[in-house]
């Protein structure tokens, strides 16, 4: 509340976009579902690529759409790789 005790000064921010590139499938797929395939079979694989993956490289997760998370006919299984 002391005007003696204020200051004010400009700042300007610059932001630089360091995720030029978001992630991505790392190959295009197309998946296919015999008449004969067993309950719990895995069906398929995707894998995720970022280009601006650091050093470290990232953790992608991935869920259902929220229509499709009470269908037991479909599940996602993480094998941590």
């Amino acid at each position: 509340d002391n005007h003696s005790q204020v200051s004010r000064a400009s700042l300007r921010i610059r932001i630089l976009d360091v995720n030029d590139n978001p992630p991505e499938l790392a190959t295009p797929y197309e998946a296919a579902v015999c008449e004969d395939a067993k309950p719990g079979q895995l069906i398929q694989t995707i894998s995720v690529v970022d280009r601006d993956e650091p050093q470290s490289g990232h953790r992608f997760y991935f869920t259902l759409a929220p229509e499709a998370t009470n269908n037991h006919h479909f599940s996602l299984l993480d094998i941590k790789g």
